[in-house]
């Protein structure tokens, strides 16, 4: 089959119809005669709770997995994808929640792998990069092609991937979380973007756990609920209540759990903290109370996530002083912050946060082997079984078994399971670097409780978040950074949405 130009489809038509999709994996039936029907000139939601199946049914489509039952039509032709190469050439593009760009390549390697222009037998660097810049130009995306892609943020490599599905011309692109790691800007920016694809005729698949989103640019939705198809609606004609009582099969009457902890004395104080390589975070003090929960907020190049990795000894430090009880703590490595009673629950969850192709086991065990370690020297099996179903029930975990490879969980469950582990380490200061990115509703609910129950018992927390709701409705206290520096620190029952970002704009 070859890809069809959509400027010769009606608005409207059909472009994509999934029918009675089924899936089933070791000890779980991921789908269960799942639905979808997309349509050109629109952008259509896939919602529904982590391991609803969103991610399946599309891989299913995208070649990744083979379906056990079901039809699919595109561009009004079955359809079977063995590869996701064949996808991509048949004019289906994806992009992932979890990033999936070589990082030691150049930004213009990364957008033609594997399709390189060649002049006489040899690659064409020059028409590559014009071809770059062309798109870029296009999509307003101000990078160089030459750049290694390894050297830019995380929302610079967002829009690249998005750049490359741009590239293949796609009659469907799918979007899988785009804004979990994009800025109020950036995020108005990639809006333009799927404007541009929809006014081309494309059909956009959107997935995304942002109601606001959602009622802004989407046209329908469609709810999984365990596998199964719930119901397609316009989005015009639902409301965002509607929508989560399909989701959950319930009303969630609450967003935030009700903040029962209360702060006490200071347990960590940092002055002066300084990081080596700059640009990066200058002269930043604060500290943290004992069963408190202090957010850290600001714009994308703020430098939040480099406070709580010159913490960790993740970066190093050049000057300043971290004190842990009154006593100065050197966490000159990650190890050492660890034996300090650290924790960090990294922002980047498949590149720094699990061992996506080993089991639950190992990456619940992982940060606290040595307390498996018997007289001998030998592990204890039944301690590590005994700790592995700890994280799977407090975490409310949904797998099948110990063993199953984390990489085919849900992107919230796999995140239940690094703070799972991290709390393994029974750690006294636990920082979570935007810890709900890509979670649904439902889960974030829980992993609000969880925080608000570990600060009950003493814990101090630190929780990065690009979320204002989400540090408003969970937080004591709201650092927040600008430009590397502490623009303020603010009592969260005090401030507003428009201080806070006031704050952040303060340097730049």
């Amino acid at each position: 089959m070859t890809a069809q130009n959509t400027a010769s489809i009606p608005k409207g038509e059909v472009l994509l119809e999934m029918t009675n999709v089924s899936k089933t994996f070791p000890g779980v039936k991921a789908l269960d005669q799942a639905n979808l029907t997309v349509r050109s000139y629109s952008v259509h939601a896939l919602m529904g709770e982590n391991g609803a199946g969103k991610s399946t049914l599309l891989k299913c489509l995208f070649g990744i997995y083979a379906k056990d039952e079901g039809e699919i039509l595109f561009l009004g032709k079955p359809t079977d994808f063995k590869t996701s190469k064949e996808a991509l050439e048949n004019g289906i593009s994806m992009v992932h929640q979890e990033l999936n760009l070589v990082r030691q390549q150049s930004v213009m390697d990364n957008i033609w792998l594997g399709r390189y222009p060649t002049k006489g037998g040899f690659i064409d660097h020059k028409k590559m990069y014009n071809d770059t810049k062309v798109i870029f130009d296009e999509l307003d995306i101000n990078v160089d092609p030459k750049e290694k892609v390894g050297k830019l943020s995380v929302s610079q490599m967002q829009m690249i991937e998005i750049a490359k599905a741009f590239s293949y011309n796609a009659k469907i692109v799918i979007m899988d979380e785009p804004t979990s790691s994009l800025s109020e800007k950036e995020v108005d920016h990639l809006f333009k973007i799927i404007k541009k694809l929809q006014d081309r005729g494309c059909g956009i698949i959107y997935i995304s756990h942002k109601m606001d989103e959602i009622f802004k640019i989407c046209d329908e939705v469609t709810i999984l609920r365990d596998g199964k198809w719930i119901n397609t609606v316009n989005v015009a004609d639902c409301t965002m209540d509607d929508i989560v009582s399909m989701m959950v099969g319930r009303e969630l009457t609450q967003r935030f759990p009700p903040k029962t902890n209360t702060p006490k004395e200071v347990i960590l104080e940092v002055e002066g903290l300084t990081a080596t390589n700059q640009p990066s975070i200058q002269d930043v003090s604060f500290n943290l109370h004992k069963g408190e929960v202090l957010g850290i907020a600001g714009l994308v190049g703020a430098r939040r996530t480099d406070i709580v990795e010159t913490i960790f000894g993740v970066r190093e430090k050049k000057s300043g002083t971290i004190k842990l009880h009154d006593k100065i703590v050197k966490n000159r490595t990650a190890l050492e912050a660890i034996n300090n009673g650290f924790a960090l629950v990294t922002e980047e969850r498949r590149s720094t946060g699990i061992y996506a192709n080993l089991s639950i086991e190992f990456n619940s065990l992982i940060s606290n082997m040595k307390s498996y370690l018997g007289s001998l020297g030998l592990l204890s099996n039944k301690k590590m079984k005994s700790d592995t179903q700890w994280v799977i029930d407090s975490m409310n975990v949904k797998t099948p078994s110990h063993q199953t490879t984390i990489g085919s969980l849900s992107g919230g469950n796999q995140q239940k399971v690094v703070i799972g582990r991290w709390l393994l380490t029974q750690p006294e200061i636990l920082m979570l670097d935007e810890p709900t990115r890509g979670i649904d509703i439902g889960a974030k609910f829980e992993i609000y409780q969880l925080i608000l129950d570990l600060a009950k018992k003493d814990k101090g927390i630190i929780m990065i978040s690009s979320e204002m709701p989400e540090l408003l409705g969970v937080t004591d206290r709201i650092l927040v950074m600008s430009n590397g520096k502490v623009a303020g620190i603010v009592n969260t029952a005090e401030t507003s949405q428009e201080e806070i970002l006031q704050l952040a704009a303060k340097y730049l």
